[in-house]
């Protein structure tokens, strides 16, 4: 057996085994630990990678990734199950020892489709850590058969079988081992979720779910879905203070700005024309406004969360002139972007608090979204999306005239990027 260790910095994506199901158990820890119990194909990585972003957790963790074949997931192959609990055991105590060192919380990603399994993991964490179980299930052949083939296509499970039909049938023999070993959640805390990948109704069970954090878990689940939608994000055009090097204010378009702004509107015309649910959001400063004037034939909406981050003091200012007038300030923003607030202004942690009701609507949105905002806020919305690291976002690429095009669905987030000027 070949084993893969990766690092990641955000989310605890332990997977002990690689969870590519119908019937898939996730668990938090955290303090807190989730682990998700999933009769649902496919659809558990996104929301994994959902909630990870929702979270926003800086960790570090060891993932193994194991490739088999079907006979390898067979409840009655006692070599396979010994090594996957033992696999799954590894992970476990990796995430309790991430814990131990001051994790909050973690997303335990991994197959946890029995009462055996799910019990190893409860006595594991007594004394160490709280779990939640998330079971989804899905009723939907059409879902499913859709998400089998997503995953055939782009899981790197079946990037060395060239035979599609093959790797169907070998996957489709992998998700029928699972269901003939499956059992129900109904032991501890937990969040079922039935029907509900589709956004189209379907319902929620919880049980033994109190707090803060799990309270803001449960609220998220309800208002996500995996329905393939895109999200557009770009700054307004250039303004007449990015001319003069000035931060914050309230200027209007340049010359320059106001020819981006036509150009957006007919890129926007022309990608979004069958999408007559799309929306345009801004903020509230004249010069996102101004940007979003030429579309037409698309709600806009004006949020004050959208706002660019608040300069207090030195609203208006150059840098130069800050480094010259306030050189305590201008080296401690140059320390530590992410924390430094501006004198009776914000940093970019204050930025990224006050997006939440931001990111649960769009989370919500069954069609597609323009964003057209300002570079400290689409650095932090960017991040959430990409699953970046929270220590990167100050420093994230973020240029005028560009759009970003976040497509969202079931096997989690893709990008691309159009430059409409130089």
């Amino acid at each position: 057996m070949n084993s893969l260790q990766f690092h990641y910095f955000r989310l605890v994506f332990l997977l002990g085994e690689r969870p590519l199901l119908q019937l898939n158990s996730l668990a938090i820890f955290a303090g807190w630990v989730i682990t998700p119990n999933i009769l649902m194909l496919g659809s558990i990585d996104a929301l994994s990678m959902a909630l990870t972003r929702y979270i926003y957790v800086l960790c570090s963790i060891v993932l193994q990734r194991f490739r088999f074949n079907a006979d390898f997931f067979r409840g009655d192959n006692p070599e396979g199950v010994e090594a996957r609990n033992e696999v799954a055991s590894l992970a476990m105590e990796d995430m309790i020892a991430w814990m131990q060192e001051g994790g909050q919380v973690g997303i335990f990603d991994a197959t946890n489709s029995t009462r055996e399994r799910r019990n190893m993991l409860m006595k594991m964490a007594e004394g160490n850590c709280k779990m939640i179980f998330l079971e989804t299930l899905c009723n939907d052949k059409r879902i499913i058969e859709r998400n089998i083939r997503l995953k055939i296509q782009q899981s790197p499970d079946y990037a060395e079988q060239p035979d599609f039909e093959a790797g169907y049938e070998d996957f489709k023999s992998r998700l029928d081992n699972y269901e003939k070993v499956y059992e129900p959640v109904e032991e501890g805390s937990y969040i079922k979720m039935i029907d509900m990948v589709s956004g189209n109704g379907g319902q929620i069970q919880v049980n033994n779910i109190s707090g803060y954090l799990p309270g803001r878990i449960v609220f998220f689940l309800v208002n996500t879905h995996l329905t393939p939608r895109p999200i557009l994000l770009t700054r307004h055009g250039e303004s007449r203070h990015n001319l003069r090097g000035r931060i914050g204010g309230d200027s209007l378009l340049s010359d320059t700005g106001e020819i981006y702004a036509k150009k957006l509107s007919n890129f926007v015309e022309k990608r979004l024309k069958s999408e007559k649910a799309a929306s345009i959001w801004t903020s509230t400063l004249q010069r996102t406004i101004q940007t979003a004037g030429p579309i037409v034939d698309f709600p806009k909406i004006q949020w004050r969360a959208l706002d660019e981050i608040n300069a207090g003091v030195c609203d208006g200012m150059t840098y130069e002139e800050i480094k010259r007038n306030m050189p305590e300030e201008y080296e401690s923003r140059k320390n530590d972007k992410l924390r430094y607030r501006y004198p009776r202004g914000e940093s970019y942690l204050d930025v990224i608090q006050r997006l939440e009701p931001v990111i649960i609507e769009l989370e919500r949105q069954r069609a597609p979204v323009v964003v057209i905002s300002h570079q400290a806020v689409l650095r932090a919305l960017y991040a959430y999306f990409a699953d970046r690291p929270l220590k990167e976002i100050p420093h994230i690429e973020m240029p005028l005239h560009t759009i970003i095009e976040i497509q969202m669905g079931v096997t989690g987030v893709q990008e691309k990027r159009y430059k409409l000027m130089d």
